[in-house]
C-alpha cells in the first residue's frame, strides 16, 4: 500500500489522484498499486458519497459496483476489512478509469447508497447485498435480485458452498413449496405502485419469464392503464448459474469454457476480456500473429451476434423473412469458425498468451469468400428490413434516451453510440492490436429503437473491413507466447530430464500460478463493454472473478424508456436492446 502523497507512475491517472487530494486532502485516501495501473483509492465510508459526487464530474459513468470477501485472502491490502465494495468509474474524453474502494467488517456492513449519484447503482447494490450481505443504507428497495427471495445466506461469501455436493440434497415438501410460491407473488406496493386511483383501476400483467418476445427467461411485471405502460419492474435471475463463484474454483486455464457461455452469442469474444486480464496479472506479452488471429475471430463473432440481433429484431416487430436469411449467413460463418477452432458457438479457443492452435491450411480462402459475399447480402437486408415502412413506424421515435441518460444508466456499445456519442474502446483506447486497423465508428442521433438497430447493422460492415485487413496482413510467427505461465515446456523436452517433466505436468494439471494482484480489462464486446476484474492471491485459481456485462446495465433502464408507451412499443424496445440473459444473470 502507498500513502496518498506518493505520485502514481501513470501521468493521466496521477491527475485524478492529485485532484482528489487537492479537494479532500491526502489523509482521506490510501492508494493501492495494481498491475493494470488503474488508480485505486481506499476511502472511508463516511467520505464515500462526497468523493463519488466529486468524481462524477470527470467520470460520468459508474461502470461497475461489486463486492469482495477479503476474509480468506492472504495478500489482501492492509486497509481491507472483512468485505470490500468496489466502485469502478469511467470517463470517455479522455478514456480513463478509477476505482474507489470501501472497507467494511462484521457485524457493521452498512455502506451509504450511491443511487442518488448514479441511478444504475440500484441493481449493482442489490446484487452486492444479494451475494455478500452488504447493506446499502438509503437504497430505495434493497432485496435479492439474482437469487430467489427465500435463499439462505450470501452465495459469493467464501464460507458459502461452491458446489451442490457440499450442500444438503434438495427437497421440496408441500409446506416449503407453498412458501416458495408465496414469496414469488408480485405485490405492487413493494415497488411503490398503486393498485388504483380515484378514477382508474390498474391492471398488472406478467410479460415472461416464458415469452418469445423477452428473449430468454426474463420477466417484466407491468402496471397498465389499458394498453399503456404506467410502470414496469424487470425481474431477472432465472438464468443465474454462479459463473463468478465457479471462477473461484476453476484453474486459470480451465475457466476458459465458462467465459464462452456468458454472452453465449459472443463466443470467443468473451475469452478476450478474460485472457487479457490474466495476461496483465502475469505480465505475459502476446505475439503479433496471435493478436491478429484473436481480432479476426472476435470480429467474426461480432458479425454472428449482430446477425442474430438483426433477424430477431425484425421478427419481433412483425417481419418473418429476414431471420431465416440471416441465420443462413450465420451458419456459413459457423462453418468457418468450426474449420478453424473445431467448435461452433462455444469454441473456448483463446488461451492465456495466445490461441489454442495455428490457423489451418485454406483458412484465408474460406474467410475471403464469406467477406466478399456479405456486403451484397447486407444491401438486400437493408431493403428488406431497415427500409421497410412498417418497421420504421414501429421503431422510429420509440424508446428514446439521451447520451446523458445512457451514461447515467451505464449503457455502452451500440446502444450508447445510437445517441450520437462517437466513442468505441477499440479506437479510443485500442487494445489487443486494434490500433493497427482502419475502421469507422457508426453513430446514431436519436437514441431510439431504429438507431440502435441501424448502428449494429453498420457495425457488421465495419467488422468485415477489419476481417479483410486481418486476411491481407496476417503476420508470420508463433500463435502463442513462450512465457512459462502460458505455455508448458515442449513435450519432447519432458523426456530429457525430470525437472522439465514435473514443470509440464504441473502446468497442465494445476495450471499457472499467477502472481498476487488485481487487474481488470474492459473490451468492446458484441453488446457493449465487457470487463473481467480478477484478483489473484498468488495461486492456481482466481480469488475473485468479477464479470461486468453490458446486458445487466441495459435491462435496468427499461422502465425509463418504456413508461408511458404501449405494450407493442415495449416489445420493440426489448428487441432493440440486444441482450442475452446469460449475459445478465451470469
Amino acid at each position: 500500500m502507498l500513502n496518498a502523497e506518493v505520485t502514481h507512475n501513470n501521468t493521466a491517472n496521477g491527475t485524478i489522484v492529485d485532484d482528489l487530494i487537492a479537494r479532500f486532502g491526502a489523509e482521506l485516501f490510501v492508494i493501492q498499486p495494481t498491475p493494470d495501473f488503474t488508480p485505486t483509492l481506499w476511502v472511508d465510508r463516511k467520505n464515500l458519497l462526497d468523493t463519488l459526487a466529486f468524481l462524477k464530474e470527470k467520470f460520468p459513468m459508474l461502470l461497475d459496483l461489486f463486492g469482495v470477501d477479503e476474509r480468506m485472502r492472504e495478500h489482501k491490502p492492509e486497509v481491507a476489512g472483512d468485505f470490500t465494495v468496489v466502485y469502478h468509474l469511467m470517463s470517455f474524453t479522455p478514456c480513463e478509469e478509477v476505482r474507489i474502494k470501501v472497507a467494511v467488517s462484521l457485524p457493521d456492513l452498512d455502506v451509504p447508497s450511491a443511487v442518488s449519484i448514479w441511478p444504475n447503482a440500484n441493481w449493482y447494490e442489490r446484487e452486492t447485498w444479494d451475494m455478500y450481505g452488504v447493506n446499502f443504507t438509503g437504497h430505495p428497495n434493497l432485496r435479492r435480485i439474482l437469487l430467489p427471495p427465500t435463499w439462505e445466506g450470501h452465495a459469493l461469501r467464501k464460507d458459502h458452498p461452491a458446489r451442490a455436493t457440499e450442500m444438503e440434497p434438495f427437497s421440496l415438501d408441500e409446506e416449503k413449496q407453498r412458501q416458495e410460491q408465496e414469496a414469488l407473488l408480485f405485490r405492487p406496493e413493494d415497488w411503490g405502485m398503486q393498485r388504483a386511483t380515484d378514477d382508474t383501476e390498474f391492471m398488472f400483467l406478467n410479460l415472461g419469464p416464458n415469452h418469445p418476445s423477452v428473449h430468454g427467461v426474463f420477466r417484466i411485471a407491468l402496471q397498465l392503464d389499458g394498453e399503456v405502460v404506467i410502470d414496469s419492474v424487470p425481474d431477472i435471475g432465472y438464468h443465474h448459474r454462479g459463473a463468478e463463484k465457479m471462477g473461484e474454483r476453476q484453474s486459470w486455464a480451465s475457466y476458459m469454457p465458462y467465459t464462452d457461455r456468458i454472452d453465449y452469442l459472443g463466443g470467443v469474444m468473451n475469452n478476450m476480456a478474460y485472457v487479457m486480464a490474466v495476461e496483465q496479472l502475469a505480465g505475459i506479452q502476446v505475439p503479433e500473429r496471435a493478436k491478429v488471429i484473436r481480432i479476426m475471430m472476435a470480429e467474426l463473432f461480432r458479425i454472428s451476434s449482430h446477425l442474430v440481433f438483426y433477424g430477431t429484431f425484425a421478427q419481433d416487430v412483425g417481419q418473418m423473412s429476414p431471420v431465416f436469411y440471416m441465420f443462413a449467413d450465420r451458419e456459413r460463418l459457423f462453418g468457418i469458425v468450426e474449420a478453424i477452432t473445431g467448435g461452433r458457438m462455444h469454441p473456448a479457443w483463446f488461451r492465456i498468451g495466445g490461441v489454442a492452435q495455428d490457423l489451418p491450411v485454406g483458412w484465408d480462402k474460406m474467410v475471403k469468400e464469406f467477406i466478399d459475399a456479405m456486403p451484397a447480402r447486407l444491401d438486400h437486408y437493408q431493403k428488406m428490413a431497415m427500409d421497410n415502412s412498417i418497421l420504421k413506424q414501429r421503431t422510429v421515435g420509440i424508446g428514446e434516451y439521451t447520451t446523458q441518460e445512457a451514461l447515467d444508466w451505464g449503457i455502452t456499445g451500440a446502444s450508447l453510440r445510437a445517441t450520437g456519442m462517437d466513442w468505441d474502446l477499440r479506437r479510443d483506447r485500442p487494445y489487443g492490436g486494434y490500433d493497427q486497423f482502419e475502421f469507422d465508428i457508426p453513430v446514431g442521433s436519436k437514441g431510439d429503437c431504429y438507431d440502435r438497430a441501424a448502428v449494429r447493422v453498420e457495425e457488421i460492415r465495419q467488422s468485415l473491413r477489419i476481417i479483410r485487413q486481418c486476411v491481407d496482413n496476417m503476420p508470420e510467427g508463433p500463435y502463442k507466447s513462450e512465457h512459462h505461465l502460458a505455455t508448458p515446456p515442449p513435450k519432447e523436452r519432458t523426456l530429457q530430464d525430470i525437472e522439465t517433466l514435473i514443470h509440464h505436468f504441473l502446468s497442465v494439471s494445476w495450471g499457472p500460478v499467477v502472481p498476487a494482484g488485481e487487474a481488470s480489462f474492459p473490451i468492446e464486446a458484441t453488446k457493449g463493454i465487457n470487463n473481467y476484474h480478477l484478483i489473484s492471491d498468488g495461486g492456481t485459481t482466481s480469488y475473485r472473478t468479477r464479470i461486468r456485462t453490458p446486458s445487466f446495465a441495459a435491462l435496468q433502464q427499461i422502465p425509463l424508456i418504456s413508461n408511458g408507451l404501449m405494450i407493442p412499443d415495449l416489445i420493440a424496445i426489448i428487441a432493440s436492446i440486444d441482450f442475452v440473459m446469460a449475459d445478465v444473470d451470469r
